[in-house]
């Protein structure tokens, strides 16, 4: 029953994409309507530009950041505050550099739980939100259920987080960990102007 649902679900899945492809007016129409009816305001070049920027350099002036997208200051104003109230941005915050602070471990751990019914993945992640040191959960498809990244002192401590989990019995059925030996970059902001290009 649940390959059938699943082969089901990429056949549907497939289909919506080759609709996609085939109505672009459409679906920019049908986009529009939907900023419309929910009071969305409908993002442009230079939207998309002011969050690009800001995103890099929360701490940049109006006036900077006016030049940067190529407005004056008072309309890039006007702009930001409505990006704000429309929530396409959620907060702003210092990158701290944990290196200058100290030693860190960055474990990244895949985790399969023994039972998979709905009310499983909620317990499972409602005990492990408050848990600081997990800085990223995602559920992911493959041959476990979550990836989870761990920021800790070190070995001694992500193994003692591992541990206590594994008493809460949350249904955790098994675990692998990767210890990060190097991060070459990490990249704290998204590429927004090439993920969503905006069709004018």
């Amino acid at each position: 029953m649940q390959v059938a649902e699943a082969v089901r679900g990429r056949a549907e899945w497939r289909s919506s994409i080759a609709v996609l492809r085939r109505e672009p007016d459409r679906n920019r129409q049908v986009k529009a309507d939907y900023c419309a009816m929910t009071g969305t305001p409908k993002l442009d070049r230079i939207d998309l530009r002011i969050l690009a920027q800001l995103q890099k350099n929360g701490r940049i002036t109006n006036v900077e950041l006016a030049d940067a997208v190529g407005l004056s200051p008072s309309p890039c104003l006007i702009r930001v505050k409505r990006l704000e109230k429309a929530g396409y941005i959620a907060g702003y915050g210092a990158h701290v550099r944990l290196e200058k602070l100290g030693d860190t471990q960055t474990v990244f751990t895949e985790v399969t739980l023994s039972d998979h019914r709905r009310e499983d993945f909620a317990r499972f992640e409602a005990s492990i939100r408050g848990i600081d040191e997990i800085v990223e959960c995602h559920l992911v498809s493959g041959g476990y259920d979550y990836l989870l990244k761990f920021i800790t002192r070190g070995v001694n401590h992500y193994q003692s987080i591992i541990e206590d989990l594994l008493e809460r019995n949350i249904g955790i059925e098994k675990y692998f960990s990767y210890i990060v030996i190097k991060s070459p970059f990490i990249k704290h902001h998204f590429p927004v102007e090439r993920l969503f290009p905006p069709h004018e």
